[in-house]
């Protein structure tokens, strides 16, 4: 930077003393046409505030494009994390849809059946449960686990409090609708009964 000035600072000097021949006469080019003289002081005033005015304008130009390429990186990034979310929670809605068939599948299961023909039909529905069981757990979908656990408001939706002995305070006494988890964002939050 101290190179440069200096480099101006020489070329309005050699502008000044810059002389021309006109009719044999040496004239100051400055001189010409009429021109007042300006003295090498007020030449390098003006010349250290056209410097000052372009290293503002240098400056903001880089600011603007430190700016430009934050932004452009932090879009990227952006991109980036939206894509892996969509992508860890892709089975999310179908797995919403599939909960209100395991709810019924859960209430099948609990009927009492008499005969044998009932029975295997009973059996055959429970494997078809496990088997939704074993696809959702493979999609990272698991059951919140609520009975004797501590009441957690971020797992459990309480809709009745009682007070049972056997429980300690302010843990889950029955649970009657199954919450799920995908991963780590709660799909659904189990429907419990909480101690006092």
């Amino acid at each position: 930077m101290a190179e440069e000035k200096n480099s101006i600072h020489e070329e309005l000097i050699d502008e000044t003393v810059a002389t021309e021949t006109v009719e044999g006469e040496a004239v100051e080019a400055s001189e010409i046409e009429g021109e007042e003289t300006i003295s090498l002081e007020e030449q390098l005033k003006i010349a250290e505030a056209q410097t000052k005015e372009l290293e503002a304008k240098l400056e903001e130009a880089e600011n603007r494009y430190y700016r430009i390429q934050a932004d452009y990186e932090n879009s990227r990034r952006r991109a980036r994390l939206d894509l892996e979310a969509s992508e860890k929670y892709r089975a999310q809605s179908l797995i919403s849809n599939l909960l209100p068939a395991m709810d019924n599948f859960e209430r099948a299961l609990q009927m009492e059946v008499d005969g044998e023909q009932a029975a295997s039909i009973l059996q055959g529905m429970e494997m078809v449960y496990r088997g939704l069981l074993e696809a959702l757990k493979n999609e990272g979908a698991e059951q919140i686990e609520a009975v004797g656990k501590e009441f957690d408001p971020n797992f459990h939706q309480a809709v009745m409090q009682v007070d049972v002995e056997g429980f300690d305070s302010n843990h889950v006494v029955e649970e009657f609708q199954k919450g799920y988890i995908l991963k780590d964002r709660v799909i659904r939050p189990a429907m419990v009964k909480v101690n006092q």
